[in-house]
């Protein structure tokens, strides 16, 4: 089928991207410029010139193709609510141009939102609504649509997906021990992250979009769980700095905006996703990944 895919050239989006063109898909993907757009053509895609901001450019993809794999997001943690007020505007958009089509349409959501504690969350937990504190309405969104007539699947992604040309959380965790020229974790470190590999999210997308439109929620959860510190000390060695705990308040002053993310305490399961999908992932797990991924080179600094 013809896929049209948000982020296409994103570390997740691209991985989606190669996934489903392995697997005899035809993927057109927003290009936000032209280098974005050289790029999909090099993996044997097609591109529509466009931004999340552009309904109409949402619209016109959705138009040409049987189903859609939202995975486009502002990474900027400095404008954390400006990305989510994108990121709803945008889910809105794609869902009114399906409609009652019965286009399958996956939106990528965070596990950090989920209501659940002193336990693994399951695919079952619902999200916290959206708040001052966490705005994203990824799945607040998706249940709307769902409940208008236009069935969302939800797919979750932990803290960490990790993967060579990974530019998300551990880099920035790395980039801060570099500029503080220490590894840090916060008070004992044993808050807990849960991770998977890009290739093994990449082809949970494509099962669950094989899967045809539905309104349910996945987990691209390989480990249920990695202590904070153990990631920390993996940078520390990396690094061949320190390794410090540090106090709430000195927590603050070395993470700064990302402390939400850095105090993410979660244990998360994906037992009826891998039994609904047949989904087992195969790649190796987050901190042998930190080790011999390339996190510590120049390219990914």
């Amino acid at each position: 089928m013809k896929v049209f895919v948000t982020g296409a050239t994103g570390f997740v989006g691209s991985a989606v991207t190669h996934e489903l063109i392995a697997h005899g898909h035809d993927v057109l993907g927003l290009a936000r410029s032209e280098r974005s757009a050289d790029a999909l053509v090099r993996m044997g895609a097609s591109a529509l010139r466009g931004d999340l901001a552009d309904p109409h450019i949402l619209q016109q993809g959705v138009a040409q193709c049987q189903a859609v794999i939202h995975a486009g997001f502002h990474h900027d943690f400095t404008r954390f609510p400006a990305a989510c007020a994108l990121d709803k505007a945008a889910i809105y958009a794609i869902g009114d141009a399906i409609g009652e089509s019965s286009k399958a349409f996956l939106v990528t959501a965070g596990l950090a939102s989920i209501n659940a504690r002193e336990r693994a969350a399951t695919e079952a937990d619902p999200a916290l609504e959206p708040s001052a504190t966490y705005p994203r309405a990824s799945e607040a969104v998706a249940a709307a649509l769902t409940a208008q007539g236009t069935p969302t699947c939800v797919m979750r992604l932990p803290p960490s997906v990790h993967g060579a040309g990974d530019h998300g959380f551990v880099p920035m965790l790395i980039d801060f021990a570099r500029q503080a020229g220490v590894s840090a974790y916060i008070g004992e470190g044993q808050n807990m992250w849960p991770a998977v590999h890009v290739k093994d999210a990449a082809r949970l997308y494509r099962l669950a979009l094989e899967a045809g439109p539905q309104a349910t929620t996945y987990h691209a959860v390989a480990e249920v769980g990695v202590p904070f510190r153990r990631i920390a000390e993996a940078i520390s060695e990396g690094l061949g700095l320190a390794l410090v705990g540090l106090s709430q308040e000195e927590a603050e002053q070395h993470f700064g905006h990302f402390l939400h993310f850095a105090s993410i305490d979660q244990l998360a399961s994906s037992a009826w996703t891998r039994e609904r999908l047949r989904w087992s992932p195969q790649e190796p797990d987050l901190l042998t990944d930190i080790r011999t991924a390339g996190y510590f080179s120049e390219q990914m600094a």
